[in-house]
């Protein structure tokens, strides 16, 4: 675990590779328990079959504005418990957001003490005065707490730091190191690293990775929180043998990799299930049952209530069908 004086040197070395971001498996009436078997088994599926190197706990796949302080807590020792398991020196990132400070400090505190090497704070979904409440949220946590702190700015919650904002809450608190960078503005990040160049950036637009930010250091080598592991399997390392070639720099073998391997095409038979609800285009969603039946389809467990909770809605069978067929077109699905 990193702690707050450390942060930003752990992270220039630690945040490598892929970084899972887990869904929830939910069971019983209405999704209101949890299959715990089914996401032990997802841990190790992608710790230890994947051997993918982080996992990213109880953030926007998990559903995490569904689930009780419990069970938070909960999810996260879990992973770190098989994690470990399977590869002692995995990194566990915990997203600890929550509308209320007070919340979010439990969460990140209890983060603290079960081990997780970093916690995540999303911008605050409600009543956000800004970037001036955003770091005002970010220092009542930063001055409770010994860990090493990210940021994460996602469009989802309703307001995205500028870059300004983001590089003053670099500035002016110690602990924070990381960003995930989720609102598709490259030009945004671009501004963020020359406003501060320590910072590890995780850029959700991925053509700046083909394009060669990591070289220039405007980006770090890692997703910080992606679903990797419903890109690929064991017997067909897709993703992972991309993400291989981008970081060794060899950029053009790694485009044609893409190409080749049906990851871009890929990327466009998928649509915009993952993040998008039709009913509200405009909005940039974590639709949780859209990656849990993705996952189905790829094998893994997802409880035996397949849907997200409330307030997200039912996966319609039109967006079902359209996965399966980018699936069976990759090849990781029979037809």
């Amino acid at each position: 675990m990193a702690t707050a004086l450390d942060a930003r040197e752990w992270a220039r070395t630690e945040l490598r590779g892929i970084g899972n971001s887990l869904y929830t498996p939910f069971s019983g009436t209405d999704g209101d328990d949890i299959d715990w078997d089914a996401y032990r088994t997802l841990v190790r599926y992608c710790v230890g079959e994947l051997r993918h190197p982080m996992l990213w706990c109880t953030s926007g796949i998990a559903e995490f504005w569904s689930l009780t302080l419990d069970e938070r807590k909960r999810l996260l020792e879990t992973a770190i418990e098989e994690g470990r398991r399977a590869n002692p020196d995995v990194v566990i990132q915990a997203c600890t957001a929550a509308t209320a400070a007070k919340d979010c400090l439990e969460l990140t505190r209890h983060a603290q003490e079960a081990g997780a090497d970093i916690a995540y704070i999303q911008t605050p979904m409600m009543e956000t005065h800004g970037g001036e409440g955003v770091l005002r949220f970010f220092r009542y946590i930063a001055d409770r707490t010994d860990i090493a702190l990210g940021m994460f700015n996602s469009p989802s919650s309703g307001y995205v730091l500028t870059p300004a904002e983001g590089a003053r809450i670099y500035a002016e608190i110690p602990a924070v190191c990381a960003t995930k960078e989720g609102a598709f503005r490259p030009g945004s990040s671009r501004l963020l690293h020359e406003l501060a160049p320590g910072l590890v950036i995780w850029e959700c637009d991925l053509t700046v990775y083909r394009a060669g930010w990591l070289r220039a250091g405007v980006v770090g080598p890692a997703q910080l929180g992606t679903a990797g592991y419903l890109h690929e399997t064991p017997q067909r390392p897709i993703i992972s043998e991309f993400w291989e070639l981008v970081w060794a720099d060899k950029l053009i073998e790694a485009m044609d990799y893409a190409a080749k391997s049906g990851l871009d095409q890929f990327g466009i038979d998928m649509g915009n299930w993952f993040t998008c609800f039709p009913g509200r285009p405009d909005y940039f969603t974590h639709w949780g049952s859209a990656f849990k039946y993705a996952a189905s389809l790829l094998g893994l467990p997802i409880g035996d209530y397949p849907h997200s909770r409330p307030p997200q809605t039912e996966l319609p069978e039109a967006g079902k069908a359209q996965i399966e067929q980018a699936y069976q077109r990759l090849g990781l699905l029979e037809r």
